[in-house]
């Protein structure tokens, strides 16, 4: 008999854990639809909480079996006799309590609300990060501790009893029991048409002599035949299943972030914000990935996660630094025959204006060759000598890509334009 465990373990707040997750699967696009409503008025320091996700009611409606009026009824439809296409309708007076509200509420207090859904942040994250990857993302050789993965290698004479074969098993016993009796079921096949001809003739001597042989004989091919082991242990095949390394995918993101002089408060705040989110998207999605953070002013630097958030260390600005840093630290640590090189870069766009003219030529010639993909962000309205030299690889550069970002709300859909995956329409 068909049993079914049904899982009542509750979760926080006395919550089904169960049905929260088919909540979460029945309503995934709207919670998507929401979930992407809602980041625009976030701001990067509420990561740290859930949210309360509002779902329309007739979103979560779900069609229901009603009773009609039943029998056989004729019924006439004049038809529309009061507007034609075209007509302005007016819009219906307020008053007699019909109440200017968009629900469904009624003057003996009954109706319905939206759904409000509270998300937690891992929830969250879980559902804005969905549809994100990384472009162009491919398979490398093999990591220095590379990861196994187990293969199928047919069928082996040795193993284990969990891996025995019982169909390739009994085919092979069964083949070898025809091999070796073949033979001999054919001699007896003959000496039983034999016998059987001798029956008919009359019994002399000789007669009686030749068929005492033939018995004899018959008798012992039976014996052989019988002696042949229905399973032998060289029948047995098991299951062979063999480890073998498979390409790991190694990947680095390089992130670049002006704090020169030109970079007030607000900018660098903006910068941060759109890195914190770059850095939360990596760590969640993949698990092996490099990080390399780069701060630069008149020169550049190579920190740590920290220096890169908190240091307050500015100067004045040389963008072009921070493009020769990234490009000896690939030579001597990341090759791109066996790294996916990605970088992301934040400035003002404020920049010596021979300078800029050298960014654009060391993106030309030696770094975007390297690059799977590289990412400008602006974090200033008005177009600055860099962006202009940057935009002139738009056309030519397929992989390079560059957005503004003028204020806090703009964050998530400048970062969800950059980074979705391919086919996915946000």
């Amino acid at each position: 008999m068909l049993q079914q465990i049904i899982d009542r373990r509750l979760a926080g707040k006395n919550k089904s854990i169960g049905n929260r997750e088919r909540f979460l699967r029945r309503y995934q696009h709207q919670l998507r639809d929401a979930v992407r409503r809602a980041v625009d008025g976030r701001g990067i320091r509420d990561i740290e909480r859930g949210e309360d996700i509002h779902l329309p009611r007739r979103d979560i409606s779900e069609p229901a079996f009603g009773h009609g009026q039943g029998g056989s009824r004729e019924i006439v439809h004049p038809g529309n006799q009061e507007y034609l296409r075209g007509d302005r309708i007016e819009r219906p007076k307020g008053g007699a309590g019909s109440g200017r509200g968009q629900g469904e509420a009624s003057d003996s207090g009954e109706g319905e609300d939206d759904f409000v859904f509270h998300l937690t942040k891992e929830e969250f994250m879980q559902i804005f990060f969905d549809d994100l990857a990384l472009p162009r993302l491919t398979r490398t050789q093999l990591a220095e501790t590379p990861e196994m993965k187990t293969h199928r290698a047919g069928f082996s004479n040795a193993g284990t009893p969990s891996n025995l074969s019982v169909l390739r098993s009994m085919r092979g016993a069964i083949g070898r029991r025809l091999a070796i009796g073949s033979g001999s079921r054919t001699e007896l096949r003959e000496l039983e048409g034999d016998l059987a001809e001798l029956s008919t003739l009359e019994p002399t001597p000789a007669h009686l002599f030749e068929r005492h042989q033939l018995e004899l004989r018959i008798a012992a091919l039976k014996s052989r035949l019988a002696r042949i082991p229905y399973l032998d242990p060289i029948d047995l095949r098991f299951r062979n299943r063999i480890r073998v390394p498979v390409p790991t995918t190694k990947a680095v993101m390089f992130c670049l972030m002006d704090v020169s002089g030109s970079m007030d408060e607000a900018r660098k705040d903006l910068a941060k914000r759109f890195f914190i989110l770059l850095y939360l998207f990596l760590t969640r999605h993949y698990d092996k990935i490099d990080l390399v953070f780069i701060r630069h002013h008149t020169q550049a630097q190579e920190v740590d996660e920290e220096n890169f958030f908190h240091a307050r260390e500015t100067g004045g600005t040389v963008v072009s630094s921070a493009l020769v840093l990234m490009d000896e630290i690939i030579r001597a640590r990341y090759s791109p025959t066996d790294w996916n090189i990605y970088c992301a870069q934040a400035s003002d766009g404020d920049n010596w204006h021979h300078d800029s003219g050298r960014c654009r030529e060391l993106l030309t010639e030696t770094l975007l060759p390297k690059c799977r993909y590289f990412a400008y962000v602006q974090v200033a309205e008005e177009e600055q000598n860099l962006w202009e030299e940057y935009a002139r690889l738009q056309d030519t550069q397929p992989h390079f890509a560059m957005r503004k970002v003028s204020e806090a709300a703009e964050i998530y859909p400048v970062f969800r334009d950059l980074f979705k995956a391919r086919g996915v329409n946000t």
